[in-house]
């Protein structure tokens, strides 16, 4: 089921979601499958990545995202999938790393609770970070 947001967060994603691309959960497992060469990052906060996170990505959370991403990944050009719970936080960071000059940012719709819906599979243990 999916969280209810305060109508204030939900107004500011929406006024932002224009602005970003998103993909699905699928789109992003047939990338994972095939090899493809992408950033795949987990912006949740650090207790929410504990418990599990898509097999494959990386955390690097929402709240020091535009701190970091600049040493973390220079190339402006990088290919950027973000995912948070439900896609509203991924979608702000998304819109953040764009207005900072990254040119190829997704979010993924739905984030982890769709990819866990899928059936998709998940990691546990050690978190590997950005």
């Amino acid at each position: 089921m999916a969280a209810k947001h305060n109508p204030g967060f939900e107004k500011i994603v929406d006024s932002i979601r224009h602005n970003v691309t998103e993909c699905t959960v699928a789109q992003v497992h047939q990338r994972l499958q095939r090899g493809d060469a992408f950033h795949f990052v987990d912006v949740r906060e650090d207790s929410e990545v504990a418990v599990d996170r898509a097999q494959g990505a990386v955390h690097l959370g929402r709240g020091v995202i535009e701190r970091d991403i600049e040493s973390l990944v220079p190339d402006k050009n990088a290919d950027l999938v973000l995912y948070c719970g439900g896609g509203y936080r991924s979608a702000l960071a998304a819109d953040s790393l764009q207005k900072m000059g990254y040119t190829n940012v997704k979010s993924m719709a739905g984030g982890i609770r769709a990819w866990r819906e899928a059936g998709l599979p998940v990691e546990t243990g050690p978190v590997r970070k950005l």
